[in-house]
């Protein structure tokens, strides 16, 4: 098959949608599959077996740490010499309007999968009004695609609710080779909590995403002021840095900054336990990573957060304006040893069932759904016409 993808974010940035769309290049490569991914410029050129087209950048206020790109007139060039069976969009906003139109244009299967809710965004920063504009936008964005992917069911629910047309799952993955397989290092324990951390009766929190106000780090503070006995390890960067290291100055927070690969795997190890105290997330990848690496949770209540974690079996929830639900549910995963391995091997055995060939396999499904259901597909392309 030969699939062009659009996507508003790749390398060198970190994120979710990132690491699913590198596991999902690498398993269609091994599939034998050919892709054409339009990405904002910075990254490679290629990857697995990709040929990447980098699009000229700029900043969007609600995301200004990451550069994002508009189609220019290649894009429509490099479509059809590419002459693709179908179209993969994913989180259209800026870029994927080219491969909306070149769909549309030339009849082309149209594949569109959502994985930020960034309208709940709006309602965190107080522009209420903006909410519904841009539930507007999105939709009229994916209703113009055969099928819409989620990878939540608590998701699913919400795009149905705001009108989105077909629907449809894209589920979860982690690398358990690479998270499961790591072991605890005191080096790097040093390095989380801060070289001057070195009591062996300390316990270590970890956090690992986007450093933005809607993740809600601010909250921790208090939960440190309460516990001084309780370190948190902040990994990760983005615009939000500055303003938080000044909420956390004096307590026992360390900003680690980005970790990958090895190393990621290794910080997750090491830790005692691992916090997400986001409300806004669609499904929040990092969850299986620690799951997988065998770290205890404790998870600001969301819909999809409670769902990924079993309603409480995986890790414990708290309600994220609620300061005693906090303490109680660090106090839990910390030092109650019956709740942690209760929470612990739950998690490791979600994460044990998951890898990202399944999910792979799963998005290949509904590209042959899309295409089975299109007879005449891509024939102007094909033809050469326009």
């Amino acid at each position: 098959m030969r699939i062009a993808m659009f996507t508003e974010t790749f390398l060198p940035g970190t994120d979710g949608v990132i690491t699913r769309l590198l596991a999902t290049l690498r398993h269609l490569a091994e599939d034998g599959h050919e892709v054409l991914l339009f990405a904002p410029a910075g990254g490679p050129e290629t990857y697995a077996s990709a040929k990447v087209v980098g699009l000229p950048t700029f900043r969007f206020f609600l995301y200004p740490e990451k550069p994002f790109a508009f189609p220019r007139r290649l894009v429509g060039k490099a479509i059809r010499e590419f002459q693709p069976d179908l179209i993969h969009v994913l989180n259209p906003a800026f870029l994927g309007l080219g491969g909306i139109y070149y769909a549309r244009k030339w009849n082309i299967p149209l594949v569109a999968s959502f994985h930020t809710n960034v309208p709940a965004y709006a309602r965190h920063y107080h522009l209420d009004w903006l909410e519904p504009v841009l539930w507007w936008y999105f939709r009229s964005l994916h209703n113009r695609a055969e099928i819409n992917l989620c990878t939540s069911r608590a998701m699913q629910t919400e795009l149905e609710r705001q009108r989105f047309k077909e629907v449809g799952l894209w589920e979860r993955g982690v690398d358990v080779e690479l998270y499961g397989s790591a072991k605890r290092s005191e080096e790097m324990r040093k390095r989380l909590m801060g070289e001057e951390a070195t009591n062996s009766e300390h316990r270590l929190l970890l956090y690992v995403g986007r450093l933005a106000s809607e993740k809600g780090l601010e909250r921790l503070r208090a939960l440190l002021d309460a516990n001084p006995n309780v370190h948190l390890a902040i990994v990760g960067d983005g615009p939000h840095r500055r303003p938080l290291e000044q909420v956390f100055a004096g307590s026992q927070a360390n900003f680690v900054g980005y970790l990958h690969g090895r190393e990621l795997a290794e910080a997750y190890a090491s830790a005692d336990g691992f916090v997400f105290p986001s409300t806004t997330e669609t499904l929040g990848l990092v969850l299986f990573e620690a799951m997988a690496a065998g770290l205890p949770i404790m998870a600001a209540h969301s819909e999809p957060t409670r769902e990924v974690l079993e309603n409480g079996a995986a890790g414990v929830i708290f309600d994220s304006l609620d300061p005693i639900s906090m303490q109680t549910a660090a106090h839990s995963i910390l030092y109650d040893d019956a709740v942690r391995d209760s929470v612990r091997n739950r998690g490791y055995a979600i994460a044990g069932d998951l890898d990202w060939e399944g999910p792979t396999r799963q998005l290949l499904n509904h590209y042959q759904r899309v295409l089975a259901n299109e007879v005449k597909v891509g024939r102007a392309v094909h033809d050469g016409r326009s």
